[in-house]
């Protein structure tokens, strides 16, 4: 299997992806991505993802880490079109669905900054088509807010089968606006949490209403254009069919295969659904955000604005569950907040996972269906945020790994179809069984005791069985024994 692997390391970020600024020095700037402690949280994170990604199966991914401004590290694994054999690399463009929400509700906000409107106001008096049948004429308006948070109880959908295969008929405009008076809302508005792709093209019609602008028009030259997101499109390009785009493909069916996915476009669903990226633009749209949140001030948005879209503004009363900012969705895990926005279309996954406190995001994109994308984004937050968060704190405590442990690096094959890749972890090695949804907490840690013998370190500090490597004619470990079990070294 194909592998590209990509390493960025930023010195004079601005020369190199633009919308990237240094850190205050450059050998500051470099001793974060520089520290042992970040090369052995990326290394095990590239080892993890390649493994994963052949495991389940999925034909292409990409990813990236941000910290601050700096793109730590990106890279691609696999193809982005499997009969063309075209690599996956952070450049590859995939549809990012529903992360188009959060550009459209930039642009909401702009306009309420600008005072073009309220988020109280109601929908109707920017879109006067806005004649949706109410169940509950008393109650509430359905308001700008209550777009963007998901708590407006308008159906979830477009009265239109845009979802279904095989050829997935996305509504032009024009047809959103003909059908929206042949339906009717599920709830109250602000009632329940509904999620609703046709609340968010609302939106988007909103920003082109009150605007006085094309909807691609204003979002590209008010967010994408400064932001320098060149890669970044409100619908999918065709032009790049054949090219840098990926080919997207089906959940893993029955029969152990994934089929292609053909190819479409959004149209009118476009500001909820529509746009492709690249992991690369969307580490762009993170980096902003952090340098917007720690300067302040007003470029592209009012930096207390955006603050305001990462607040909770609804949670579903009922369970706590569903919290959702302005345009931003907001959960919790392992007892911390995260801010960010997960897509889901016909052959393609991604998501874009914050963590505004530690100026830390994760990107991961994957040209499958079927593919749990957020699950990703936090592995790759968990393996690489704490080594990021004590080399910012301690940048001189970093210790250079032993280079006599090299050796004994790679991955050794089990008798049940799966992997023990043994791997650098803190200041020595560990292994971890492949595959594994949480690499973090499959780690255990190993402490050299003999010549090519290790025990492995029990959570309490103290040493269990021993790990013993059998060295080949080569002078390289030919298998590792464990348990009395034997297992060849693979690669």
């Amino acid at each position: 299997t194909m592998s590209i692997i990509r390493t960025t390391v930023i010195f004079l970020v601005g020369l190199v992806l633009p919308g990237f600024f240094p850190l205050a020095s450059p050998a500051r700037a470099q001793s974060i991505t520089d520290d042992p402690r970040v090369q052995t949280a990326l290394a095990l994170l590239q080892t993890w993802l390649e493994a994963q990604r052949a495991y389940e199966q999925i034909p292409g991914i990409s990813a990236a880490v941000v910290h601050d401004q700096q793109l730590v590290w990106s890279g691609g694994y696999g193809y982005a079109d499997l009969a063309r054999k075209a690599p996956a690399t952070p450049a590859t463009i995939y549809s990012i669905c529903s992360i188009s929400k959060l550009f459209t509700s930039v642009g909401v906000m702009q306009l309420r900054d600008a005072g073009k409107l309220r988020l109280d106001d109601p929908v109707g008096r920017h879109l006067p088509w806005f004649t949706i049948k109410r169940t509950a004429p008393e109650s509430g308006e359905i308001t700008v807010e209550g777009l963007l948070t998901h708590a407006s109880g308008l159906p979830r959908e477009s009265d239109f089968p845009y979802w279904s295969g095989p050829d997935f008929p996305f509504p032009t405009r024009e047809q959103i606006i003909e059908r929206l008076s042949k339906q009717e809302t599920l709830y109250p508005a602000e009632t329940y949490w509904q999620y609703s792709n046709l609340g968010l093209t609302l939106a988007g019609e909103v920003v082109s209403a009150a605007s006085s602008q094309p909807y691609d028009a204003y979002i590209r030259h008010n967010i994408l254009d400064p932001l320098g997101l060149t890669s970044t499109t409100t619908d999918i390009p065709e032009s790049e069919r054949g090219k840098r785009l990926a080919t997207g493909y089906s959940a893993m069916l029955r029969e152990g295969l994934r089929k292609p996915a053909p190819f479409f476009q959004a149209r009118g669903i476009a500001p909820a659904a529509g746009y492709a990226s690249t992991v690369e633009d969307l580490a762009r749209f993170a980096s902003w955000q952090f340098r917007l949140l720690a300067k302040g001030g007003t470029e592209v948005l009012n930096a207390n604005t955006l603050r305001e879209m990462h607040r909770v503004h609804w949670i579903d009363q009922l369970d706590f569950t569903n919290a959702y900012g302005l345009g931003f969705a907001v959960w919790r895990a392992d007892e911390k907040t995260f801010v960010g926005h997960g897509g889901s279309c016909p052959g393609f996954r991604s998501e874009v996972l914050l963590k505004p406190d530690e100026r830390v995001a994760a990107i991961f994109m994957a040209n499958a269906q079927g593919v749990n994308a957020r699950q990703f984004a936090q592995r790759v937050y968990d393996i690489v945020a704490p080594a990021l968060k004590a080399a910012t704190q301690e940048p001189k405590k970093g210790k250079a790994p032993d280079k006599d442990l090299e050796q004994y690096l790679g991955t050794y094959e089990t008798g049940f179809g799966g992997e023990i890749a043994v791997v650098r972890w803190e200041d020595g090695l560990a292994t971890l069984s492949l595959p594994t949804a949480d690499p973090v907490r499959g780690l255990a840690k190993l402490k050299k005791t003999g010549e090519h013998a290790f025990r492995r370190v029990r959570k309490d500090e103290a040493l269990g069985e021993e790990i013993v490597f059998e060295m080949g004619p080569d002078g390289r470990p030919a298998r590792l024994r464990w348990n009395s079990q034997v297992y060849p070294r693979m690669k």
